[in-house]
Protein backbone atom coordinates (compact mmCIF):
# COMPACT_ATOMS: atom_id res chain seq x y z
CA UNK A 1 0.00 0.00 0.00
CA UNK A 2 1.32 3.74 -0.66
CA UNK A 3 0.39 7.01 -0.26
CA UNK A 4 -3.63 6.49 -0.45
CA UNK A 5 -4.54 10.20 0.86
CA UNK A 6 -2.29 12.03 -2.02
CA UNK A 7 -4.32 10.61 -4.94
CA UNK A 8 -7.91 10.62 -3.63
CA UNK A 9 -8.61 14.56 -4.20
CA UNK A 10 -7.51 13.77 -7.76
CA UNK A 11 -9.95 11.60 -8.56
CA UNK A 12 -12.40 12.46 -6.36
CA UNK A 13 -12.17 15.58 -9.09
CA UNK A 14 -13.09 13.22 -11.05
CA UNK A 15 -15.88 12.11 -10.39
CA UNK A 16 -18.06 15.21 -9.04
CA UNK A 17 -17.51 16.47 -12.85
CA UNK A 18 -19.94 13.83 -13.25
CA UNK A 19 -22.72 15.23 -11.59
CA UNK A 20 -25.74 13.60 -10.17
CA UNK A 21 -25.14 10.54 -12.59
CA UNK A 22 -22.56 9.37 -9.75
CA UNK A 23 -23.72 11.49 -6.81
CA UNK A 24 -25.29 8.38 -4.68
CA UNK A 25 -21.62 6.61 -5.24
CA UNK A 26 -19.18 9.48 -5.33
CA UNK A 27 -18.10 9.44 -1.76
CA UNK A 28 -17.76 5.77 -1.48
CA UNK A 29 -15.70 5.32 -4.79
CA UNK A 30 -13.04 7.09 -3.08
CA UNK A 31 -13.06 5.50 0.76
CA UNK A 32 -10.32 4.09 1.88
CA UNK A 33 -12.07 0.70 2.59
CA UNK A 34 -11.00 -1.07 -0.39
CA UNK A 35 -14.12 -2.94 -0.69
CA UNK A 36 -16.25 -0.13 0.06
CA UNK A 37 -14.41 1.71 -3.23
CA UNK A 38 -14.85 -0.98 -5.47
CA UNK A 39 -17.75 -1.96 -4.93
CA UNK A 40 -19.41 2.19 -5.27
CA UNK A 41 -17.22 2.54 -8.38
CA UNK A 42 -18.35 -0.47 -9.56
CA UNK A 43 -22.00 1.01 -8.79
CA UNK A 44 -21.13 3.76 -10.89
CA UNK A 45 -19.35 2.15 -14.09
CA UNK A 46 -22.48 -0.32 -14.58
CA UNK A 47 -24.84 3.53 -15.43
CA UNK A 48 -25.32 4.16 -19.31
CA UNK A 49 -24.75 7.55 -19.77
CA UNK A 50 -21.92 9.20 -17.94
CA UNK A 51 -18.84 11.08 -19.38
CA UNK A 52 -16.08 9.71 -20.26
CA UNK A 53 -14.02 12.07 -17.53
CA UNK A 54 -16.37 10.31 -14.92
CA UNK A 55 -16.30 7.09 -15.87
CA UNK A 56 -11.95 7.23 -16.16
CA UNK A 57 -12.29 8.70 -13.01
CA UNK A 58 -14.40 5.47 -11.66
CA UNK A 59 -12.04 3.06 -13.05
CA UNK A 60 -8.96 5.02 -11.80
CA UNK A 61 -10.50 4.82 -8.43
CA UNK A 62 -11.92 1.18 -8.19
CA UNK A 63 -8.06 0.33 -9.09
CA UNK A 64 -6.81 1.64 -6.49
CA UNK A 65 -9.21 -0.20 -4.56
CA UNK A 66 -7.49 -3.42 -5.91
CA UNK A 67 -3.76 -2.20 -5.90
CA UNK A 68 -4.65 -1.63 -1.69
CA UNK A 69 -5.99 -5.27 -1.46
CA UNK A 70 -2.52 -6.34 -3.62
CA UNK A 71 -4.87 -7.72 -7.04
CA UNK A 72 -2.34 -5.55 -9.16
CA UNK A 73 -3.52 -7.44 -12.49
CA UNK A 74 -6.85 -6.66 -11.95
CA UNK A 75 -5.63 -2.77 -10.98
CA UNK A 76 -3.74 -2.66 -13.88
CA UNK A 77 -6.82 -3.92 -16.47
CA UNK A 78 -8.95 -0.74 -14.99
CA UNK A 79 -6.34 1.86 -14.87
CA UNK A 80 -5.59 1.06 -19.03
CA UNK A 81 -9.58 1.39 -19.41
CA UNK A 82 -9.11 4.64 -17.17
CA UNK A 83 -6.08 6.18 -19.41
CA UNK A 84 -8.31 5.34 -22.89
CA UNK A 85 -10.81 6.94 -21.74
CA UNK A 86 -8.60 9.80 -20.57
CA UNK A 87 -5.09 9.76 -22.01
CA UNK A 88 -3.79 12.61 -19.71
CA UNK A 89 -4.59 11.54 -17.17
CA UNK A 90 -1.56 12.31 -14.74
CA UNK A 91 -2.63 10.39 -11.96
CA UNK A 92 -4.36 7.36 -13.46
CA UNK A 93 -0.52 7.12 -15.31
CA UNK A 94 1.69 7.18 -12.34
CA UNK A 95 -0.81 4.97 -10.36
CA UNK A 96 -0.37 2.34 -13.22
CA UNK A 97 3.46 2.92 -13.05
CA UNK A 98 3.12 2.11 -9.51
CA UNK A 99 1.10 -0.77 -9.62
CA UNK A 100 3.24 -2.61 -12.22
CA UNK A 101 6.31 -1.66 -9.58
CA UNK A 102 4.76 -3.22 -7.06
CA UNK A 103 3.50 -6.55 -9.29
CA UNK A 104 7.04 -6.37 -9.58
CA UNK A 105 7.41 -5.41 -13.26
CA UNK A 106 8.82 -2.03 -12.63
CA UNK A 107 10.07 -1.58 -16.23
CA UNK A 108 6.76 -1.23 -17.41
CA UNK A 109 5.54 1.63 -15.61
CA UNK A 110 8.29 4.06 -16.88
CA UNK A 111 6.85 5.54 -20.42
CA UNK A 112 3.39 5.67 -17.84
CA UNK A 113 5.84 7.86 -15.23
CA UNK A 114 7.50 9.90 -17.68
CA UNK A 115 4.06 10.84 -19.17
CA UNK A 116 2.75 11.81 -15.67
CA UNK A 117 5.63 14.09 -15.12
CA UNK A 118 4.93 15.53 -18.42
CA UNK A 119 1.79 15.95 -17.55
CA UNK A 120 2.15 17.13 -13.93
CA UNK A 121 5.99 18.23 -13.24
CA UNK A 122 5.14 19.04 -9.96
CA UNK A 123 3.80 16.00 -8.50
CA UNK A 124 5.79 14.54 -5.33
CA UNK A 125 4.36 11.09 -5.65
CA UNK A 126 5.16 10.98 -9.08
CA UNK A 127 9.09 11.60 -8.57
CA UNK A 128 8.43 8.94 -5.75
CA UNK A 129 6.91 6.45 -8.13
CA UNK A 130 10.10 6.89 -10.50
CA UNK A 131 12.40 6.81 -7.36
CA UNK A 132 10.93 3.82 -6.36
CA UNK A 133 11.63 2.39 -9.86
CA UNK A 134 15.08 3.74 -10.54
CA UNK A 135 16.06 2.49 -7.13
CA UNK A 136 14.84 -1.30 -7.95
CA UNK A 137 17.15 -1.20 -11.17
CA UNK A 138 20.14 0.04 -8.92
CA UNK A 139 20.49 3.66 -10.27
CA UNK A 140 20.98 4.83 -6.71
CA UNK A 141 21.92 8.58 -7.99
CA UNK A 142 18.68 9.02 -9.93
CA UNK A 143 16.34 7.33 -7.10
CA UNK A 144 18.15 10.06 -4.70
CA UNK A 145 17.64 12.85 -6.97
CA UNK A 146 13.46 11.95 -7.15
CA UNK A 147 13.26 11.22 -3.60
CA UNK A 148 14.73 15.05 -2.79
CA UNK A 149 12.32 16.39 -5.63
CA UNK A 150 9.39 14.24 -3.84
CA UNK A 151 10.46 15.88 -0.79
CA UNK A 152 10.15 19.57 -1.99
CA UNK A 153 7.01 18.92 -4.02
CA UNK A 154 5.15 16.10 -1.73
CA UNK A 155 5.98 18.43 1.31
CA UNK A 156 5.18 17.78 4.93
CA UNK A 157 3.11 14.49 4.05
CA UNK A 158 5.73 13.52 1.98
CA UNK A 159 8.66 14.01 4.11
CA UNK A 160 6.74 12.77 7.10
CA UNK A 161 6.07 9.35 5.12
CA UNK A 162 10.11 9.34 4.70
CA UNK A 163 10.94 9.86 8.03
CA UNK A 164 8.68 6.84 9.26
CA UNK A 165 10.02 4.52 6.82
CA UNK A 166 13.59 5.25 7.55
CA UNK A 167 12.79 4.85 11.23
CA UNK A 168 11.10 1.73 10.42
CA UNK A 169 14.74 0.77 8.52
CA UNK A 170 16.59 1.93 11.27
CA UNK A 171 18.14 4.47 9.35
CA UNK A 172 16.64 7.46 10.81
CA UNK A 173 16.07 8.13 14.75
CA UNK A 174 14.74 11.91 14.18
CA UNK A 175 11.77 13.47 14.81
CA UNK A 176 9.07 13.15 12.84
CA UNK A 177 7.84 16.69 11.89
CA UNK A 178 7.54 16.84 7.85
CA UNK A 179 10.28 18.89 8.08
CA UNK A 180 13.94 17.49 5.91
CA UNK A 181 16.54 17.74 7.84
CA UNK A 182 20.21 16.41 6.96
CA UNK A 183 19.89 13.15 8.89
CA UNK A 184 16.88 12.37 7.24
CA UNK A 185 18.61 13.46 3.83
CA UNK A 186 22.01 11.13 4.82
CA UNK A 187 19.31 8.44 5.67
CA UNK A 188 17.83 8.74 1.92
CA UNK A 189 21.35 7.84 0.17
CA UNK A 190 22.24 4.96 2.75
CA UNK A 191 18.74 3.41 1.38
CA UNK A 192 19.08 4.53 -2.08
CA UNK A 193 22.26 2.07 -2.05
CA UNK A 194 19.81 -1.09 -1.09
CA UNK A 195 17.44 -2.40 -3.59
CA UNK A 196 15.12 -3.72 -0.64
CA UNK A 197 15.27 -0.50 1.30
CA UNK A 198 11.90 1.08 1.00
CA UNK A 199 12.07 4.62 2.62
CA UNK A 200 7.59 3.93 2.92
CA UNK A 201 6.51 3.18 5.93
CA UNK A 202 4.40 -0.54 6.26
CA UNK A 203 1.72 1.83 7.77
CA UNK A 204 0.96 4.66 5.35
CA UNK A 205 -1.47 6.37 7.58
CA UNK A 206 1.92 6.82 10.34
CA UNK A 207 1.59 9.63 12.70
CA UNK A 208 4.02 12.07 13.80
CA UNK A 209 4.63 10.14 17.57
CA UNK A 210 3.25 11.56 20.70
CA UNK A 211 5.35 13.74 22.72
Amino acid sequence: MRLVARTIAAIAIGLASAGTAVADNETECYSDDPEVRIRACSAILQKQYIPDDARGAAHASRALGFSLKRDYERAIDDYDQAIKLVPNFATALNNRAWAYFKWGRPQLGKADVEKSLALSPVSGATYDTRAHISQSEGDATSALRDYTLAMQYGGELMITMYQCGLQEQGLYKGPRDGRANQELRTALKLCVENTKCDPLPADEFCRPAAS
